[in-house]
């Protein structure tokens, strides 16, 4: 009976996984971004700040699911305290795409480090930190490793779930202009906050079995 529910395990561990990223990273709504923050570059460079950008937010998330759990052990935080608080940071980030205070800040704070900074920065920050690998996807992502539970399968289902995102990110770049007069105005609002609900729900299921294991163990 368990080796035929283990398929369906990892199946369900994998689409979770998957959601759960797709709506914290939010490719779609990091196109208008991208192209605000390389606007004056031209379209080989704006490719290689992409790719940069891509590569240190899969570098920075695939470290988080692999080491985070272990961190977490070091500093004497159990899993449910922390699912509990990422559940509250993540349920904090939703509510900012329903609202939509998070796109605004997120163009406010990246018009202000492209003038700091200049364009040679601006693949690492603030692209790769913290517009796609930010609090919340590192929260997510540790959250889902400890989900993992130390099963190899399932860690490797994350890290191939997060280099897939990250390679989506980067597709979405290439093609940002386009997906930003496709959607128009009212269509990247209408995507961020229909993403930002289905996120509430996940964090609000995050500090339910946080709790559920603390109440249980």
């Amino acid at each position: 009976m368990i080796l035929k529910l283990g398929p369906f395990m990892a199946l369900d561990y994998l689409v979770s996984a998957f959601v759960t990223l797709l709506v914290v990273l939010d490719p779609v709504g990091l196109a208008p971004i991208f192209l605000t923050i390389t606007a004056d570059l031209p379209r080989a460079a704006r490719r290689q700040v992409g790719l940069r950008a891509s590569l240190i937010a899969g570098a920075i998330l695939a470290g988080a699911a692999v080491i985070g759990d272990w961190l977490l052990t070091k500093l004497g935080i159990t899993l449910p305290a922390f699912r509990i608080a990422g559940g509250l940071l993540l349920f904090a980030v939703a509510f900012d795409m329903v609202l939509g205070w998070r796109s605004q800040r997120e163009v406010r704070e990246a018009e202000q480090a492209v003038y700091a900074d200049q364009v040679r920065h601006i693949a690492a920050f603030p692209l790769a930190i913290p517009l796609m690998a930010g609090p919340g996807a590192i929260t997510a992502t540790i959250l889902l490793a400890g989900r993992a539970g130390g099963r190899p399968n399932d860690l490797m289902i994350l890290l191939g779930v997060i280099a897939a995102l990250v390679a989506v990110c980067f597709a979405v770049f290439l093609v940002a202009g386009r997906i930003a007069r496709m959607l128009g105005l009212t269509g990247n609002l209408v995507l961020s906050r229909l993403l930002g609900v289905v996120l509430c729900a996940l964090a609000v299921q995050y500090v339910i079995d946080g709790i559920r294991a603390v109440l249980t163990g």
